[in-house]
């Protein structure tokens, strides 16, 4: 059955979504330092015409998973001339930016980046394109989650035990340790839930309406296990409460980190800074390519022109190196950014506003994540190396890593003992201290989980990172402002990023790069899922349980299922 011990190790699976979310569109969400592209001259060196049909210029805003994905993909065809461009210096924004620690001496990220069992595409990426996918990821291990009380429950590996069906397998695998059998059983109504739940846009319209902390508690489930298995899920997976999260992006996360087979929550992280082992080799294929993608850094988008009959974007106004301004031609435009950089498009682009597809993103906001790390002076022992946590703090999520032991023989810094990493998620209220208090209560809640041998460490370095409204918040109502594929506004404008509406089922990083090809493919003319690797159906039994509630529900519609109450409407 689906109930709560399937979900409820969630809590770390979909820490991942600090992957894509925070750590490229941070940059983008600060004061509208959104990106921009130059248009390679048609002479060549010596001034001659160059022969050859003109190719047309795409420019991807944008540098992470999905505007990354949509170069990759749009060039190769060699119609196109395609520019990626970033307001950071470097390639690939706030994943490739240099944090340092307070010393100045170490390096730092912003989060640690998991890859799980269905990143089908992004996988094959790794293992076909660019032959990094045993060097650049850890292979699987066991997880562990804490309260200040201790360790609540370890995640197998999954795909080591026994074939089970998806749902139980998950609930006889998941070891919890304090949580009653009792409670757990409470989550069964929530079947129901992910039975109508199909991830279509009907569905997702519905379930949207309510937050999951609505929903869990109008289908009965216990006060102790929404505390202790569902809300630690959403806070460090959806980076807001219960109360304040879609119940529709809760049921559809869920469903694609945990329970769409056993081995979906089985997960590799990167082996290292993910700039230096994942980004740095895609970006170094696409530059010496056949059809090279051109890469502009330190280039801010300041404003955008429209043809004269307003139903194209025709040039983009750009800042370089914050005083240059240029304007650039386009005759595609895929904006590759977050929540709160969609925002600020609106807010600062009089020709884009006056569009209602476009204005209703001033609704889209993110909310904030502060990363952290501790250099300690001697080695301590971890119980697993990859962690995660509740209770610490009312409203926030968090995380803990050994930074040391999960990077290995990538691990480059000079340090005498132990790194360990924290990172927070809903977290204004902890980023308003000084990085001295921050450190130390960094510090104090490892001790917590960690025992006398963590306590007696001292802490030599630390790095503090933080994230401003840097991540999606997906809030009940937020699907209706999410934008589609293809701008419906402007016909050569396109939607990149794990924001974007698609069909696929597939959630953060996974999500960004699927949505990056369609986005290639709407440009190209092509099937939106040409070149797409699709999820695996769904179990016999959890297909049967939805081909039920959707027959059930085309009866009491008199033919048309959607005419028909959804389990939503019995709860409003």
């Amino acid at each position: 059955t689906n109930s709560a011990a399937a979900l409820a190790y969630l809590a770390l699976s979909l820490q991942t979504s600090l992957i894509h979310g925070f750590t490229t569109a941070a940059r983008q969400n600060q004061d509208f330092h959104l990106f921009s592209s130059t248009a390679e001259d048609t002479t060549s060196s010596d001034g001659r015409t160059t022969d050859g049909p003109k190719k047309q210029k795409a420019v991807v805003i944008g540098a992470g998973w999905g505007g990354l994905s949509a170069a990759y993909a749009l060039s190769a065809d060699p119609n196109y001339e395609v520019t990626v461009v970033d307001a950071a210096p470097r390639v690939g924004g706030l994943v490739r930016d240099g944090f340092r620690s307070m010393t100045g001496e170490r390096k730092a990220e912003a989060g640690q980046h998991g890859f799980w069992d269905q990143y089908y595409n992004i996988f094959k990426l790794l293992k076909d394109d660019l032959d990094i996918f045993d060097t650049a990821l850890t292979d699987y291990a066991e997880q562990g989650q804490y309260s200040p009380d201790g360790l609540e429950a370890v995640w197998a590996v999954y795909r080591d035990q026994t074939q089970l069906p998806t749902g139980l397998a998950q609930a006889v695998y998941t070891k919890f340790m304090n949580l009653p059998i009792t409670d757990r059983l409470t989550a069964f109504p929530l079947v129901l839930a992910f039975s109508e739940f199909d991830d279509s846009p009907e569905s997702w319209e519905k379930f949207d309406k309510v937050s999951f902390r609505d929903l869990c508690v109008k289908l009965g489930v216990s006060k102790r296990c929404f505390e202790e298995a569902f809300e630690p899920m959403i806070l460090t997976g959806l980076f807001a409460p219960g109360a304040e999260c879609s119940a529709a992006a809760a049921l559809g996360m869920a469903y694609f980190f945990v329970l769409s087979n056993q081995k979906a929550f089985d997960v590799r992280w990167c082996k290292g800074n993910i700039g230096e082992q994942i980004f740095d080799p895609w970006v170094n294929r696409m530059k010496s390519q056949e059809n090279p993608v051109i890469f502009q850094s330190s280039t801010r988008v300041t404003g955008f022109s429209l043809s004269e009959e307003g139903s194209t974007i025709s040039s983009i106004k750009c800042a370089v190196d914050g005083d240059k301004e240029i304007s650039l031609e386009a005759d595609h435009v895929v904006f590759a950014v977050g929540a709160a950089a969609l925002n600020a498009i609106v807010r600062n682009s009089p020709e884009l506003s006056r569009f209602a597809e476009y204005r209703r993103f001033a609704n889209l906001r993110g909310t904030s994540v502060l990363a952290t790390r501790i250099f300690l002076d001697r080695e301590i022992q971890t119980p697993y190396t990859a962690n995660a946590c509740w209770g610490f703090d009312q409203g926030v999520g968090m995380t803990y890593f050994n930074v040391k032991d999960l990077h290995g023989e990538n691990f480059s810094d000079e340090t005498p003992g132990s790194v360990l990493e924290v990172d927070y998620y809903h977290a204004d209220t902890l980023l308003v201290m000084s990085d001295d208090d921050i450190a130390k209560k960094v510090k104090q809640d490892l001790n917590t989980i960690l025992g006398v041998e963590c306590a007696a460490a001292k802490v030599v370095d630390a790095a503090i990172v933080k994230l401003p409204n840097a991540v999606n918040w997906y809030f009940p109502g937020s699907y209706a402002d999410m934008p589609d594929s293809e701008s419906q506004a402007l016909s050569n404008v396109y939607f990149a990023g794990d924001l974007v509406r698609t069909r696929h089922g597939s959630w953060s990083q996974e999500k960004a790069y699927v949505t990056g090809i369609e986005a290639s493919n709407c440009i190209r003319g092509k099937s939106l899922s040409e070149g797409v690797i699709p999820l695996a159906k769904d179990e016999p039994h959890v297909a049967l349980g939805r081909t039920a509630v959707s027959q059930f529900r085309t009866l009491l519609g008199a033919g048309e299922k959607n005419r028909a109450p959804s389990l939503v409407d019995f709860l409003l």
